[in-house]
């Protein structure tokens, strides 16, 4: 397959393979039925991100094979969301033409919202020109029609803007409309479609669950405010200060009322619990924490925080890495089972897929 394409005559072909992959991986374990959510088959991805060449007068976006490490030359990137594919070309052909934007420029990153929001970060291998933000603001302007568009400017210690340096994203979640602000460099979802759906699912099983629920690595509270209306209170912990910030906001926008983030690692959580601690200074006594939600990155839970998690009632685990989320149930299925199995396709005609259990404690 030619990098950067997509093949919708092979979709599901590719996802039934997929899922076959990973299914054979967790083979050891009771699996139930399992749930597949499927993604667009084009246009999914809200981010993408880019090397830029120059060649003489020319100039054209890039992306390196991870096989043979060549380089390949993007014209239209159809894996992008179309706000994404149909800007590049037209953004490419305005810095032909502008040699103060254009010179020196490195890579290019994208970054855009079911709400038509969208964000271009310019980053160069020079320091910025002390007229790049009036530049850019010229350019923004000329295109007026790909509007609400802003920009950054970045170099090494540098970072300008014009305007802003993040998106409002919108998602609808069991018919509830959701605000979540973006930001550029920190982490969101990137197929917002099949993330809408991954939080139906973890809605579907909070129905089913009481009490308060504890939720590790919750980033921008992507999670956090689609399941707070099925717990009496939500307790969320995120280590990243810019994640942080967008979440308190986030729970401002959407009016929720009994959710609340602090910055904290997994791991500082854990030994604070374990050890009876408060969690900054917010009093546990009065939570009914039965349920603990983990969305961890790629390495997947260390062996203290696996402990720390097999003490709840119900477990919520989302991964993205099937093969550390097979180590971590080695663990878990000693104390749990497993009630639910999900497979979420983020990332199409790729190897990579989301999964998202349901875990509940094993009676005495």
């Amino acid at each position: 397959m030619a990098l950067g394409q997509v093949y919708p005559e092979l979709y599901e072909q590719q996802l039934a393979e997929k899922a076959a992959q990973t299914t054979a991986l967790l083979s050891g374990y009771a699996l139930p039925a399992i749930e597949l959510f499927r993604s667009e088959p084009s246009h999914y991805r809200q981010r993408a991100e880019f090397r830029i060449w120059h060649e003489g007068d020319d100039l054209f976006h890039i992306m390196f094979d991870p096989e043979t490490k060549q380089k390949q030359r993007i014209d239209y990137f159809p894996v992008a969301s179309k706000r994404i594919a149909d800007f590049m070309p037209v953004l490419l052909e305005k810095l032909k033409q502008k040699p103060e934007l254009r010179h020196k420029l490195y890579q290019v990153d994208y970054l855009s919202t079911f709400s038509g929001e969208l964000l271009v970060s310019l980053i160069y291998k020079k320091p910025l020109a002390d007229n790049w933000a009036e530049q850019a603001a010229a350019l923004k302007q000329e295109l007026a029609d790909f509007a609400p568009l802003d920009f950054i400017g970045r170099a090494r210690k540098q970072k300008v803007l014009v305007d802003r340096d993040y998106v409002m994203e919108q998602l609808t979640v069991q018919g509830r409309k959701l605000s979540y602000q973006q930001v550029e460099n920190s982490f969101t979802q990137p197929n917002a479609g099949v993330n809408q759906q991954m939080l139906g699912w973890a809605c579907d099983i909070a129905k089913q669950l009481d009490g308060d629920l504890l939720e590790l690595y919750c980033g921008n509270g992507n999670f956090s405010l689609a399941l707070a209306p099925y717990f009496r209170q939500v307790v969320a912990t995120e280590i990243s200060r810019s994640s942080i910030k967008s979440a308190q906001l986030n729970i401002e926008l959407n009016k929720v009322a009994n959710l609340q983030v602090l910055q904290m690692s997994a791991e500082d959580v854990s030994t604070a619990m374990t050890q009876g601690k408060a969690l900054k200074q917010l009093d546990l006594s009065h939570l009914q924490l039965d349920t603990i939600l983990v969305d961890p990155p790629r390495a997947g839970l260390d062996a203290a925080t696996e402990q720390f998690v097999s003490q709840f009632q119900d477990i919520l685990y989302i991964s993205c890495n099937p093969e550390t989320l097979a180590h971590n149930l080695k663990t878990l299925s000693q104390t749990h089972h497993i009630q639910a199995f999900a497979l979420f396709d983020q990332f199409p005609y790729s190897h990579h897929i989301e999964s998202g259990v349901w875990l509940r404690k094993i009676n005495p």
